[in-house]
């Protein structure tokens, strides 16, 4: 399906004509409402804009107006052909924040669902697990584009367990016919393991199929979703470690692309991809999965203290061995030295504070245990390919602050 040409715009409009947008997003879940929060933020730094918005679920068609609408732009999850095809009839420049229709002709801004496995296999690695499995939607190419990278990631070379169910199993019909099959492939599962969801609605349903299976969560089976879902996460039985894929970013950087093109500027030829901020860490991934005790207590030592500016030493006096055993214990369990662990952990927290604060750079590094601004850019750009201000840009959109 080719790019639509707009017909009515793009048209650069007087400063007492704000755009006319409507955000065809839906409300009913988290990463809809991520998304119009990000909208919303984009709006406020850069409008005014007049906004047209209905609460509406993912799976509603296109509301009945929007075929006589004399609007600006289009903000939308394209959830179908016949939604792609009636948003490619306005003729009106339209931005697609769900990448599920790949040929729908529109620009599209989405979360990098390869990052955000990568990250979740990481979350898991770095609580010592070896084995590791994935839970997912057959068919959906954002599930599948995070399996392929999980198993890349967590695998290692080694297997990692797929299942993987339809969509219209999930209903509230075909759900119980599946919950038993879904209990007996974890009870089957290698012990302990590291399993990645491929979102939080089915972190609950895998959670529940845990407990049928007499699974202990998170000391048999520790379980890490994708959206952040707050509510849903709490809901859940442990409550539910998520990774922040970083849709609230997907919202401004498709308000700042349909911008341009209001404005006159050609829309990009590929997708945009947005990283995500971090893993919100919650009981049931809460856990080190290993039988050292000597390297649990190091561990649990590095996470407590790794951004007030501890280094080997501290570890290893917290530690009832000398430091040749641990450190020799430490990379047999974990494949990496203590030294990298208390790096690994300031860089995952520096993530977290760029992404979701409005910190300095220099406070960001005095939290996070480093020296200085200086000192953290420069490992920061090691562990990440970017420095820490090119990254709080590419996933905040703060285009005016400078590199450093």
């Amino acid at each position: 399906m080719p790019r639509p040409r707009p017909t009515r715009g793009p048209v650069v409009r007087a400063a007492r004509q704000p755009p006319r947008v409507a955000l065809l997003v839906e409300t009913s879940l988290a990463s809809g409402r991520d998304i119009l929060r990000g909208i919303a933020r984009y709006v406020r730094e850069h409008g005014p804009w007049s906004l047209y918005h209905e609460p509406r679920s993912l799976e509603a068609g296109l509301p009945r107006w929007l075929a006589d609408w004399e609007g600006d732009g289009l903000i939308v999850r394209v959830q179908s052909r016949a939604i792609a095809a009636g948003v490619c009839a306005t003729g009106l420049p339209a931005v697609d924040v769900l990448g599920v229709v790949t040929d729908a002709g529109l620009p599209l801004v989405h979360v990098d669902d390869r990052q955000v496995a990568a990250m979740a296999a990481e979350h898991l690695r770095e609580r010592g697990f070896h084995h590791f499995a994935f839970f997912g939607i057959r068919g959906e190419n954002w599930s599948e584009r995070r399996r392929e990278a999980f198993c890349a990631a967590a695998g290692g070379g080694g297997a990692v367990a797929v299942l993987e169910l339809p969509r219209h199993s999930m209903d509230r019909t075909g759900w119980e016919s599946q919950a038993e099959a879904l209990a007996a492939w974890v009870r089957d599962l290698p012990r302990p393991v590291g399993i990645m969801v491929c979102s939080d609605q089915m972190g609950q349903r895998l959670l529940e199929a845990c407990r049928r299976a007499g699974v202990a969560v998170p000391e048999d089976a520790a379980v890490v979703g994708v959206d952040n879902d707050e509510p849903l996460c709490e809901v859940c039985h442990p409550p539910l470690s998520s990774v922040n894929a970083g849709h609230a970013a997907v919202g401004y950087e498709a308000a700042a692309l349909l911008h341009r093109w209001l404005q006159g500027q050609s829309p990009p030829d590929g997708p945009r991809l947005v990283p995500p901020a971090g893993v919100v860490t919650r009981q049931s991934t809460d856990v080190l999965a290993t039988a050292d005790r000597q390297v649990a207590a190091a561990l649990r030592f590095i996470r407590e203290h790794a951004c007030q500016g501890i280094g080997a030493a501290e570890v290893v006096a917290a530690v009832p061995v000398s430091r040749s055993v641990l450190q020799r214990r430490f990379r047999r369990e974990l494949g990496r030295s203590i030294q990298d662990e208390i790096i690994a952990t300031r860089v995952k927290r520096a993530r977290l504070l760029l992404a979701e604060t409005d910190l300095t750079l220099a406070e960001v590094a005095e939290r996070c245990g480093f020296r200085h601004q200086e000192y953290l850019g420069a490992v920061f750009k090691a562990r990440t390919g970017q420095t820490p201000a090119r990254y709080r840009r590419r996933f905040r959109c703060f285009e005016s602050e400078p590199e450093g």
